[in-house]
């Protein structure tokens, strides 16, 4: 067993889509249709990411996100925030390898510093 889809409910649909297709390089399987659709990894190497459209913004926080891990994370935040992410105040103590960002829908993610070795 795999994962096949991580699957994402949001309202700002076109640019959830946009963006997240922009900040993995990722592509649709087929165009979207009925506020569906299915970004996936041109090279195969991770799973693929679904977006759902729903007539209403979240009400609460989601338990589930993402960890994006790069080795140079400072550059790739500076480049998901020009794309539309915003930075968000997380409050932990002490040294941290990752930035915790949110995507236009307001969905937390984590960019993590992982050294390629």
């Amino acid at each position: 067993m795999r994962i096949g889809a991580i699957v994402i409910h949001c309202f700002e649909f076109d640019r959830m889509v946009d963006f997240w297709s922009r900040a993995l390089n990722y592509v649709p399987r087929e165009p979207a249709a009925g506020g569906w659709v299915v970004l996936t990894d041109p090279k195969r190497r991770g799973p693929n990411l679904s977006f759902q459209q729903r007539n209403h913004p979240k009400t609460k926080r989601s338990w589930l996100h993402l960890d994006l891990y790069t080795s140079d994370a400072g550059r790739e935040v500076a480049r998901l925030l020009r794309l539309g992410a915003k930075q968000y105040a997380w409050r932990s103590k002490g040294a941290r390898d990752f930035v915790v960002l949110e995507d236009p829908d307001g969905n937390l993610f984590c960019v993590v510093q992982k050294d390629d070795k």
